[in-house]
C-alpha cells in the first residue's frame, strides 16, 4: 500500500495571501494548475512582455483592472480550458484565479474581457 507523507505544498504568496496546495479539503478551487501555471509565467515573464507591447488608451482613473491583469486572467483561463468569455462570469470570483493573477478582488467580468479583446489591432 501506498503511504503519502506530502500533506501540503506551498506556493509563492500573492497580495499577502497564504498560497498552499492542501490535500485535507478546505477552501478549493477546482482549477489548482492555474497556480502552477502562474509559477511558469512569472520565470518566463510572457504575460509581463505581452502587456509592454500592447496600446492601452483606456483612462486609468477610470479603470479598475490592469492591462497585466486583463492578459493574464485571459490568457490562463483559455489555458484552463475557458475560451468562451461567459465563463469568466462565474471564474472571477475564483480565488485560485484571482491569486494567480495577483489580485485580492473579484477579477473582470466577461463584458471587460469582451472590450478588451475588441480593442485589439489585428
Amino acid at each position: 500500500m501506498t503511504v503519502c507523507t506530502t500533506t501540503s505544498i506551498r506556493f509563492s504568496s500573492s497580495k499577502g495571501r497564504k498560497v498552499e496546495g492542501g490535500f485535507n479539503g478546505g477552501d478549493i478551487t477546482s482549477d489548482g494548475g492555474v497556480m502552477l501555471l502562474s509559477q511558469m509565467d512569472k520565470q518566463i515573464k510572457l504575460t509581463n512582455h505581452l502587456s509592454k507591447v500592447i496600446v492601452d488608451s483606456r483612462v486609468k482613473k477610470r479603470c479598475d483592472h490592469s492591462l497585466l491583469s486583463l492578459l493574464r486572467q485571459r490568457i490562463y483561463g483559455i489555458c484552463l480550458g475557458y475560451e468562451d468569455l461567459n465563463d469568466h462570469d462565474t471564474l472571477r470570483k475564483d480565488i485560485g484565479l484571482q491569486t494567480a493573477v495577483a489580485r485580492d478582488t473579484d477579477l473582470a467580468s466577461s463584458s471587460t474581457l469582451c472590450r478588451f479583446e475588441n480593442r485589439a489591432d489585428r
